[in-house]
């Protein structure tokens, strides 16, 4: 399972030639991952579909689901606090825990970051990982839902998350997420409009230059997420 959780990771961070020239490593690893042969299938479709792309095209496509799609956004407490003031506090108490575990971050990504969070997960026991990941399962498959929508092919990706995670999504929560409007990609107006209307300080008390999260975000944004130091192909 740990191995699945780093190749997850890497699939679901912005594509890189490093990822990329990484794919055979990746899906050779993924044959000794101890997962099901249907899930090892899905995460290799997946692998094939971004090294067939052309990089950039690769790139483009993923900027416009996860960085232009708030409602495809991989940063798991936007989809549970937004950018409100609670974020800031549920960062504080996730980076607490990685520290706690002697995990390091890279400081061009918030805590909440599905790969990162991935990554921080594979490093775990198996039990525990599964039981964390369980925590987030109703956004899993808020997301799988919407991907599927999409017909996209990252849709593989959260199957196997799902399949992972112990536990079922909470229906409730997940209806929740599900009734949210899904914003429109295009309308880049809008979503400026949005970031700047909902800013929120890194633990409540931050200052004008302080690194909060709605700080970060924007930096995220304008360089597209380039991907965390983390392009390394897991051991099988």
């Amino acid at each position: 399972m740990n191995t699945a959780l780093k190749v997850i990771s890497l699939l679901l961070s912005y594509p890189s030639e490093e990822i990329r020239a990484a794919i055979p490593e990746l899906k050779a690893a993924l044959d000794g991952a101890a997962i099901g042969e249907r899930e090892t299938e899905a995460l290799k479709r997946l692998a094939d579909d971004i090294a067939g792309l052309d990089i950039y095209d690769a790139q483009e496509r993923y900027v416009f689901l996860f960085d232009r799609t708030r409602s495809l956004s991989l940063h798991l407490f936007e989809h549970v606090h937004g950018e409100g003031r609670d974020r800031g506090q549920a960062m504080v108490d996730l980076m607490a825990m990685y520290e706690k575990d002697g995990f390091e971050i890279d400081a061009k990504e918030l805590p909440d970051y599905l790969p990162m969070f991935l990554e921080y997960l594979s490093m775990k026991p198996a039990d525990e990982a599964s039981e964390l990941l369980g925590q987030t399962a109703h956004i899993v498959a808020a997301l799988r839902e919407r991907l599927k929508k999409r017909k996209s092919v990252y849709v593989n990706a959260f199957g196997v998350l799902e399949a992972l995670a112990l536990g079922k999504p909470d229906a409730a929560l997940l209806a929740e997420l599900l009734e949210t409007p899904e914003d429109n990609p295009d309308d880049l107006e809008a979503l400026d409009r949005v970031w700047e209307e909902e800013a929120v300080t890194f633990g409540g008390n931050a200052g004008e230059n302080a690194c909060g999260p709605d700080r970060l975000q924007r930096q995220i944004r304008a360089s597209h997420r380039k991907p965390a130091d983390m392009a390394q192909a897991p051991n099988a």
